[in-house]
């Protein structure tokens, strides 16, 4: 699979094969300990299919939905950002690897020197001398215990976490994109039945206040009040959804990277929730969540960091070499007949730090167990996370179908409520309560439905699940 990061193609390996040689490095996985005593299925999905979908966008089949999360991969400067970061991490990978290199310098330099010869009584005079030189230097220093590379490694395994960091940030982002603009949609839906709701409590307020006023059996005073309550009340469940449906819009602006002023042309209304994805294996998490693999990489930084840190006690070696010109003509400069050159090498054994090094390898050592505990944690959390969404996935299914059932009983309990009352076979009371029951069951369903489709939301996420650009399939 192919990372982009802004406008990069892919995860920029090669350099990292050609620059450092570390292909093992890269290839080496730090989670197969962790993996053992894993289940063979998941708890609550016995169906070990292989793979995850990373066309979860598309699967909701909402083409305003998909150019909005392909706006914001573009647009969101949250992302900049963190793509940013995945190039700052490549270039300390690349200049932690000039420590193993040769550093060649040249310079040239100009002296004039004049000394005076005091004398008394007499004045001796002076001298003035003029001296020239170019050169070229060599400096190496072997890396025979390992220290360059194991920090060399260190660096570039933690750019390889950082693009990792870039996948998860961009999946959590068309996540967030996907549960505002369904959070648009519950509330547009929302709208129209508390709209709806005022209309048909408006018409039972005039009928009770018809029969108040004839001093007709179903027209009480108390009566009366209760459906000027619920038409209050019917009222501010508007005022609330219109308020959710502004929020939603500037949210999904937000998110998208443009000016929040609440413009976004929101959608027809909620999808149906669409197939479950396959949940694979347990162990194959492992390889697909980014967080997870962030987090190997950095247990496997902080080995290498340790390894550089142990590499520190030992002695270093240095050569430095220097050929060039000394002449007293400046137009001599450049003439090989005056030339000079140099070779010098340079053993150098710490021998007295304070126990600076020694305390320096111990807290590299904290470090590498940190990283391990952290990586553990962030499994276990993983496999939570998909666990949970199964299992809401199986109850929101049979709370949907119930709330379903009971949507449409209440809405036929209120329409034969309204025919009972105006026939005088019921108080004003039954009709409130039916009328009151139907409104409740239809709010809930539509939250169920939104709830539902967060949720689905989350499995993806909890899989691994990465979203694909239209361009990049």
């Amino acid at each position: 699979m192919r990372v982009r990061v802004g406008k990069t193609t892919g995860v920029l390996v090669g350099w990292v094969l050609v620059v450092s040689g570390c292909s093992p490095w890269t290839a080496s996985r730090s989670t197969g300990p962790l993996a053992n005593g894993l289940p063979s299925t998941w708890s609550t999905d016995q169906a070990p299919s292989l793979g995850v979908d990373q066309e979860w966008i598309a699967r909701f089949k909402d083409p305003q939905l998909i150019r909005l999360v392909e706006e914001a991969m573009n647009q969101n400067p949250d992302l900049k950002a963190t793509a940013e970061r995945v190039r700052r991490a490549e270039a300390v990978a690349r200049l932690a690897g000039a420590g193993k290199k040769p550093q060649l310098s040249g310079q040239i330099n100009t002296l004039q020197q004049k000394q005076r010869f005091p004398g008394f009584p007499i004045k001796l005079g002076s001298n003035t001398a003029e001296s020239y030189g170019a050169s070229l230097d060599v400096t190496w220093e072997p890396d025979l215990w390992g220290r360059v590379r194991a920090s060399q490694r260190a660096a570039v395994v933690e750019s390889l976490a950082q693009v990792q960091d870039y996948r998860a940030a961009r999946a959590s982002l068309a996540g967030q994109l996907a549960k505002a603009w369904f959070a648009l949609g519950e509330a547009g839906e929302q709208i129209v039945l508390a709209e709806a709701a005022i209309d048909v409590r408006v018409k039972t307020v005039a009928s009770i206040q018809e029969r108040f006023a004839a001093a007709l059996e179903g027209g009480l005073a108390s009566q009366l009040r209760l459906a000027e309550t619920d038409l209050a009340s019917a009222r501010a469940s508007l005022a609330r959804w219109q308020a959710d449906r502004a929020r939603a819009r500037r949210q999904i602006e937000l998110l998208v990277g443009r000016f929040p002023d609440g413009m976004v042309v929101e959608p027809a209304g909620l999808p149906v929730a669409p197939a479950l994805p396959p949940p694979g294996l347990p162990s194959e998490l492992l390889e697909r969540r980014p967080d997870i693999v962030a987090a190997e990489q950095r247990y496997v930084a902080a080995g290498s960091r340790r390894s550089a840190a142990r590499a520190a006690r030992f002695p270093s070696f240095s050569l430095t070499g220097r050929a060039g010109t000394s002449t007293g003509a400046l137009e001599d400069v450049l003439d090989s007949g005056f030339g000079i050159w140099s070779v010098a090498g340079r053993v150098v054994q710490p021998l007295v730090a304070g126990g600076r090094l020694r305390e320096e390898e111990k807290i590299a050592g904290h470090d590498e167990t940190i990283a391990l505990r952290e990586l553990q944690g962030t499994i276990l959390r993983a496999f939570a996370e998909v666990e949970q969404a199964l299992v809401a996935e199986q109850f929101y299914a049979a709370r949907e179908l119930a709330v379903r059932s009971s949507a449409r009983s209440a809405r036929q309990a209120a329409e034969a409520s309204i025919l009972d009352f105006a026939d005088g076979a019921v108080d004003a009371l039954t009709l409130l309560a039916a009328q009151d029951r139907q409104v409740q069951t239809a709010f809930q369903l539509v939250t169920l439905r939104r709830l539902r489709l967060e949720n689905r939301i989350n499995l993806h996420l909890a899989l691994g699940g990465d979203f694909q650009r239209r361009a990049a399939r």
